[in-house]
């Protein structure tokens, strides 16, 4: 049974100094779910994603996981919680190995899981345990994107926040990345998913909502969006 929302932003709003970033932005995320938020560049989708983690704070409004205020909560409380993001522009540690990326990501949640969770990440992406020895910087940009997503499984998710995880990627990790996020979903774990690649962000996830300068103005199931007049012509190439 739904007993509401598993996280929810509620009228937030957001600001650098004097530049409102946010305004009154509400988004709910169901357990189970993946949802996408699309927009143009700087309409404020990764303050979203940094507002969620703690990153930043809030002006006004209210945030809840499971029902609990994490308002105030510090960034690493909140990944304490279950809730952990891939950032944009992947941010690996280029000098580090793989192994020692992957361990990074255990930092805020160590314990009798660690192990099992590398063997899953490895099982997720073979490449990665092949080159667990090889230092991070040396690995294409899809590899290195799998890494930072591996790195945040790591930390035992279960609301896995992503930024961009197909930007500046070739076509076959695109895909490779996207099939990875559906397994990743299948095995219970709740995914929040800004991508710039629209179609398909809609394709994997069940509902998304659209932010334009700082607001959501529109809220829709992904196959309503699909059809969307507004969203075809400015999401996904169609006239």
């Amino acid at each position: 049974m739904d007993n509401g929302p598993f996280f929810k932003l509620d009228d937030v709003s957001v600001s650098y100094g004097p530049i409102e970033a946010l305004r009154g932005v509400t988004v709910e995320v169901h357990e189970g779910e993946v949802v996408c938020l699309l927009g143009a560049n700087g309409a404020g989708k990764s303050t979203t994603l940094m507002t969620i983690s703690g990153i930043l704070k809030p002006q006004a409004g209210r945030k809840y996981f499971e029902g609990a205020d994490i308002t105030s909560l510090r960034p690493d409380k909140i990944v304490a919680r279950g809730i952990v993001q891939v950032p944009e522009g992947r941010r690996i540690f280029p000098r580090m190995s793989v192994a020692e990326n992957l361990e990074m990501g255990t930092y805020a949640r160590r314990g009798a899981e660690t192990k099992r969770r590398l063997g899953r990440v490895f099982e997720l992406f073979p490449v990665l345990a092949e080159r667990r020895t090889q230092r991070g910087g040396t690995l294409s940009g899809g590899e290195q994107q799998m890494l930072a997503i591996a790195r945040g499984l790591m930390a035992g998710p279960r609301l896995l926040l992503l930024d961009e995880p197909s930007l500046g990627l070739a076509p076959q990790y695109v895909e490779a990345i996207f099939d990875t996020l559906r397994r990743i979903n299948a095995e219970g774990i709740t995914i929040f998913l800004v991508e710039q690649n629209a179609a398909m962000a809609l394709e994997v996830a069940s509902r998304g909502y659209v932010m334009e300068t700082g607001s959501v103005v529109l809220a829709d199931t992904s196959e309503n969006l699909r059809r969307d007049d507004g969203v075809r012509k400015a999401y996904l190439g169609e006239e």
